[in-house]
């Protein structure tokens, strides 16, 4: 039965409904209608706390206002509630209307879940409709129309009358979800016309200033811009070129519009421009300037067309990058060669020697070159069938890699492989405990030069470390290697002169073959132990003669 004041509580409440709903219409952004949500139900509809959950994209649902509580607000702001967890709280307690409570007979249950939530304290109860400390009542918030999506909760804490609401409180509070739902759809969908809107104020912008910033940006552009053809016979043809790229190649526009990309490129990096796509192709080669010499630029392409459906054309940006190419060059020499002789290193000879060198060992020639009703080529390393069908070395069908062979160390039939001849300086050490170690780095660098011009161009000479130096030459027999040990030994046993002083130093030569089915470290190893073996035989003839 309802008593006297009830309905004046009913109007006043009602009132501030309609106060608090008026101003939910008022808030300009998403993120101020959410607040305006949670601040309407601490101001409207009597109670101490309100927490509006939102959900995601993803379906889980993020804290996204809080009221009430400024300590609750800067805990909770922002936490996330996984959505099943949501959807077992919805379904549990009592359900009023479209409001659900969870008295906290049952809400223990949910002390550990792993939805946000702000606990009060307070005393127990000690009447029926009290409210507890650990009750919980929720407003869900559903899109309106068939589908009645969800699209939030919110959460209420702590009525300021201390008591569980009535039926009027309930349905004031169900009414208010309800309006909350409408302006934060609103809310929604005035951001998102207000963000199609400024993107199509952007494009209609954009649109009438294209052609205008694409001539001052192709013209006054501080890096190279050309326009070719695309299609036809004319095919690649620079249609315009502006005055950056003008004055990176050093030719007139005039002369540019006589020439292609492909006039223009390093013979070398013909294959590079050839290999980038058209649109998007990104290549960093050389081209050629009017004096004949080269500067490195980096190229990117893409496509673009007059009108809709009018001829396209390939825009290309060129940049230039000759100082940072030449900083890589240098950093990659710096890296592969050893810094006081200028030879490469000894991670790059072992690259060098691996490039040579496949796991399967060389195809065993037997008597005559025949493999049953397989040829071999000694010239190519490759297997071939009496048709003359060409398998590739190991018989492995299209595998152009040439074997790398030993010639026999016994018997000199001609055979022609990779030599590997590993050098060690004798009495080096007593130049560097007599002299210095500076006295030393120069016969060092003596010895690099003496190496070098002793061997044919395509040859590598390596510093190891310290006083050892490995020489690769290719295609010698086993009297040519021992030949070119002989001269380079001559060499290296010459006068040093350091300071306008003469030193000396002997050397010692192992010779080794490479072959494929050795491993890089197999081969360097053999090589050395050979060169021991000399360096003791040496030793031996020495002492006998003393």
């Amino acid at each position: 039965m309802e008593t006297e004041s009830e309905p004046y509580v009913r109007l006043a409440t009602l009132r501030q409904l309609h106060k608090v709903v008026a101003d939910l219409n008022t808030a300009r952004s998403l993120a101020d209608t959410l607040q305006t949500v949670a601040d309407g139900v601490v101001s409207g509809l009597g109670y101490e706390l309100a927490c509006v959950n939102l959900v995601r994209p993803d379906g889980d649902l993020v804290v996204a206002a809080f009221a009430g509580s400024a300590a609750a607000e800067a805990l909770m702001t922002g936490r996330i509630g996984p959505r099943e967890s949501w959807d077992r709280r919805l379904s549990m307690g009592e359900a009023w209307g479209e409001l659900r409570f969870i008295p906290h007979t049952e809400g223990w249950v949910l002390i550990e879940d792993d939805v946000p939530q702000w606990h009060t304290e307070g005393p127990e109860p000690r009447f029926e409709d009290e409210w507890h400390p650990a009750d919980r009542l929720y407003a869900p918030m559903f899109s309106s129309g068939g589908g009645r999506e969800l699209l939030g909760v919110i959460s209420v804490d702590r009525p300021r009358n201390g008591r569980r609401p009535g039926p009027w409180g309930q349905e004031a509070l169900q009414m208010y979800a309800s309006q909350a739902a409408i302006a934060i759809s609103n809310a929604r969908l005035r951001a998102n016309m207000q963000r199609a809107l400024v993107r199509l104020e952007r494009e209609q912008q954009a649109l009438r200033a294209s052609e205008e910033s694409f001539r001052q940006a192709f013209e006054y552009a501080p890096s190279g811009m050309a326009i070719a053809e695309m299609g036809g016979d004319q095919h690649g043809r620079l249609l315009r070129a502006n005055d950056a790229l003008c004055r990176l190649l050093g030719r007139p526009a005039s002369a540019m519009r006589r020439y292609s990309f492909a006039d223009l490129v390093h013979p070398e990096d013909i294959g590079t421009l050839l290999r980038t796509s058209a649109e998007g192709g990104r290549a960093e080669l050389r081209l050629g300037r009017r004096d004949s010499s080269y500067v490195w630029v980096s190229l990117r392409n893409s496509v673009v067309a007059d009108t809709a459906d009018g001829p396209r054309f390939l825009l290309t940006h060129v940049e230039d990058i000759e100082d940072r190419k030449r900083h890589e060059l240098a950093l990659a020499h710096r890296a592969s060669h050893d810094a006081l002789t200028g030879l490469p290193n000894s991670a790059e000879l072992r690259a060098r020697l691996s490039a040579r060198l496949c796991d399967r060992p060389a195809v065993d020639r037997g008597a005559g070159g025949d493999i049953g009703d397989t040829g071999y080529d000694a010239e190519t390393g490759s297997l071939f069938n009496a048709e003359g069908f060409d398998f590739g070395p190991a018989g492995t069908p299209y595998d152009h890699h040439v074997h790398v062979v030993a010639p026999d160390d016994e018997v000199d039939d001609g055979t022609k492989g990779l030599a590997v001849l590993f050098c060690d300086l004798d009495g080096f050490k007593s130049i560097n405990d007599r002299f210095g170690h500076q006295t030393g780095d120069a016969v060092l660098v003596e010895v690099a030069h003496r190496l070098t011009t002793g061997v044919r161009e395509g040859d590598t000479v390596a510093r190891l470390g310290g006083d050892e130096f490995v020489v690769l030459a290719d295609g010698l027999g086993t009297a040519d290697a021992a030949d070119l040990a002989v001269r380079l030994r001559n060499a290296i046993i010459l006068p040093i002169r350091v300071d306008g002083r003469p030193v000396r130093v002997g050397a010692s030569f192992g010779i080794s073959w490479a072959s494929c089915g050795m491993s890089v470290e197999e081969v360097l190893q053999s090589a050395d132990q050979r060169m021991y073996m000399e360096k003791r035989s040496r030793s031996k003839v020495h002492r006998r003669a003393g």
